[in-house]
């Protein structure tokens, strides 16, 4: 019975997203110099995201012979179908995203609700890619093979791309951001999306590259993660039929309710409360998830359904709670980025102070929430509970994906909209939906990050249900040892990305700064910027820079297990968890700070653009966007990948 549940679902996200792709191929871009402006970032995403794939196909395919000679066939080509189904959603999410950003703009013209439904819509087609693909692959694989094995090796794939991808993107991005920004905005003096800008194109192909194809990367590994390490509680932890498939039934129910929460998401007639209408749409997937939950929870425990209702709804609550609390932190309305904005006019020194203290406070509610939920899930149903809930709170991504790649392709019409020197009115909207945008990206990472924490959570478990009478004693020096090579690993991972964007980044600023010293006119613009050499230098930079912290998480959990043993292996992924956890929230929130209180200032507040405040915000907002879109992000499917590792090697350490 539980198939109809499963595989019923995909059917109808397939459909609906195919109906979505039509849709959006029909919409008109009727500005000539649109259409050139987003074919320009469209062969530029897709010529990154092509060099980035003959990369990653090498490392791929080294690991996949390694995987088949120490693991077998099948958890060898698990982790082939994982990485490549990660790096399709990455593609198609983005070349969706391309292809709707000028259309965005264009249906600005018709007013903010026709640009809310469109933008929203070809978001929707990357949401539904994420969920339906995740429960897809990770159905077929169980029901083909029967082997988890297989499933933990699709998991290593996906995840392991997804750090490449959101690596790779986040580098492109931000180095094409913070170059475009300090040459143009600070020393030029000229808006954020101006065309003299010869860094403007490489900055749109960034918000593509990184924000939709990392991003849909990033949640694709995520949700295919959580489901896996639900089943595998499900066998050690109870080991029927149900209890394994269960995590699979809940995915296939929030499916159905995050395609009837789309059609929640709508404005009425010149209200511009985009957030709000964002916002019922994710409640109204919630509520009708839960009723889901409540069915076939009764349907398949019978007598024994209220506690795993319940730790379902824990799940649920916290995606919730998440929201809210990432929404506190970033939103340009509440005190968080107000404060950062006023420490602006105080000089660029205030800012930076401001930005960091504002991340560091902004960890404490989202672990308080985590911790109630192990501990509520736990007393109700044990582990599994804890699985129940964390894989609840994955199920509604479809609709959590949905309302993050919005935010990407309003960031672009918007740009297109300066680019093309578009109208007052068109730029009201624009700049409407880009500043809401921006608050959505970082609420979903902070959704990702919340559930990531869960996810590893249940892996460290499935870890130590394989090692069964080797106790975790912080008395013992060698768990202690690990733990601190464990918190240790997403620091230097944080330093060498950081080093990395800087690196890149500098070699984004030399060239535009080139150009608007050797280009007569440029600035005046009575000439055209090299738009491809920019987009050309950091494609190079981004490719380069990728590597070695991709490899990191591989490397460090083989050289512990096999070097100090299981237990110290046990010891490092507590370490990878607690530090990494707190890390990526603390960047990815306070980034995203930082960047909405430079829009604050730019609303007219504290001087408006121009203003000292302005300068010193412009300067907070280049370091944040690191942060928040290339180190913080990446951290979560790095704390997965070394968990995962440790799973798939811990036979050979007893």
């Amino acid at each position: 019975m539980f198939y109809y549940f499963i595989f019923t679902p995909l059917v109808l996200a397939i459909l609906y997203g195919l109906y979505l792709i039509f849709w959006l191929k029909k919409k008109p871009v009727e500005d000539e110099r649109m259409k050139e402006i987003s074919k320009a970032i469209q062969e530029g995403a897709s010529a990154y995201l092509a060099r980035q794939s003959r990369t990653v196909a090498v490392v791929a395919a080294v690991l996949a012979v390694i995987i088949f000679l120490a693991l077998g066939w099948k958890t060898a080509l698990g982790f082939l179908v994982g990485g490549l189904t990660s790096a399709l959603v990455g593609y198609i999410g983005m070349r969706v995203a391309v292809n709707s950003n000028a259309k965005t703009t264009q249906a600005a013209k018709e007013g903010v609700n026709s640009a809310l439904s469109l933008a929203f819509k070809a978001g929707s087609v990357t949401g539904l890619l994420v969920a339906a693909l995740g429960l897809l692959i990770v159905s077929l694989f169980y029901f083909l093979f029967k082997d988890l094995a297989a499933l933990v090796g699709l998991s290593f794939g996906a995840s392991l791309i997804s750090v490449f991808a959101r690596l790779g993107g986040g580098i492109y991005t931000k180095a094409a951001d913070v170059g475009t920004d300090l040459v143009g905005k600070v020393e030029a003096g000229i808006p954020e999306d101006d065309p003299r800008n010869p860094g403007v194109i490489a900055d749109n192909v960034g918000d593509n590259v990184g924000d939709c194809a990392g991003m849909a990367a990033d949640l694709f590994e995520t949700y295919a993660v959580t489901l896996t390490a639900g089943m595998l509680l499900g066998l050690t932890a109870i080991g029927t039929t149900i209890s394994v498939v269960f995590p699979l039934v809940i995915g296939g129910v929030s499916l159905v309710a995050s395609i009837l929460g789309f059609f929640f998401v709508r404005l009425k007639k010149n209200d511009f409360n985009i957030m709000k209408a964002l916002y019922k749409g994710l409640g109204a997937s919630l509520i009708l998830s839960a009723i889901g939950f409540y069915l076939v929870s009764r349907l398949f425990f019978g007598a024994g359904y209220l506690k795993i209702f319940l730790s379902s709804l824990i799940g649920l609550a916290v995606t919730a709670l998440m929201v809210m609390i990432t929404d506190y932190f970033t939103a340009k309305k509440y005190r968080p980025v107000q404060s950062i904005a006023q420490a602006s006019s105080s000089g660029h020194g205030t800012n930076i102070i401001m930005g960091i203290a504002v991340g560091f406070q902004s960890t404490i509610l989202p672990v308080i929430v985590i911790c109630l939920a192990i501990w509520a899930a736990y007393s109700l149903e044990g582990l599994y509970g804890v699985a129940i809930a964390s894989t609840a709170m994955l199920s509604v991504a479809g609709i959590v994906v949905s309302i993050d790649s919005f935010g990407p392709i309003t960031d672009n019409a918007g740009g297109i909209a300066e680019m093309t020197q578009q109208s007052e009115e068109i730029r009201k909207v624009t700049d409407a939906l880009d500043a809401v945008g921006n608050t959505t990206k970082a609420v979903t990472k902070g959704y990702a990050i919340g559930s990531a924490g869960l996810a590893a959570l249940v892996l460290f478990s499935s870890y130590v249900e394989e090692i069964k009478g080797i106790s975790f004693d912080l008395s013992n020096p060698l768990v202690l040892v690990g733990l601190l090579l464990g918190a240790a690993v997403p620091y230097l991972f944080g330093g060498i990305t950081l080093k990395s964007v800087g690196r890149a980044a500098g070699a984004v600023v030399e060239e535009i700064r080139r150009q608007f010293r050797e280009i007569p006119g440029l600035l005046e613009g009575k000439a055209k910027p090299q738009y491809g050499q920019a987009v050309d230098i950091v494609t190079k930079a981004a490719l380069k820079e990728m590597i070695l912290p991709s490899l990191i998480p591989v490397i460090t959990t083989l050289l512990v297990g096999f070097v100090l043993g299981a237990t110290a292996l046990g010891g490092f992924l507590m370490g990878v968890i607690i530090s990494g956890l707190f890390m990526a929230l603390s960047m990815t929130t306070g980034g995203a700070a930082w960047d909405n209180a430079k829009k604050f200032i730019e609303e007219g507040n504290f001087g408006g653009k121009g203003s000292e405040a302005h300068k010193a915000a412009v300067t907070g907002d280049t370091v944040g966007d690191p942060y928040k879109d290339t180190t913080g992000p990446a951290i979560n499917p790095l704390i997965k990948v070394i968990n995962i590792i440790a799973l798939l090697i811990v036979k050979f350490l007893r």
